[in-house]
């Protein structure tokens, strides 16, 4: 159950449209959100070396600003 929940949380994070997204309009975020994921899944999965452990993490996770935030 936790991995589904985690996979509708994705989708619906997901499913908040960017601005070029917004203008071009979408009938469906949702689905259009589970495509691309779905998508970037694959990629993902297919460019990894066979004994490589995949981590997702966010920017602020990986990157040390060089500026403080305005």
């Amino acid at each position: 159950m936790s991995d589904e929940r985690s996979e509708l949380d994705r989708v619906e994070s997901r499913a908040h449209l960017l601005p070029e997204e917004t203008a071009a309009g979408s009938d469906d975020p949702e689905a259009q959100a589970e495509a691309i994921l779905t998508e970037s899944d694959v990629r993902e999965d297919r460019n990894m070396a066979p004994d490589t452990v995949l981590e997702h993490r966010t920017s602020d996770q990986t990157v040390t600003p060089s500026e403080p935030p305005d």
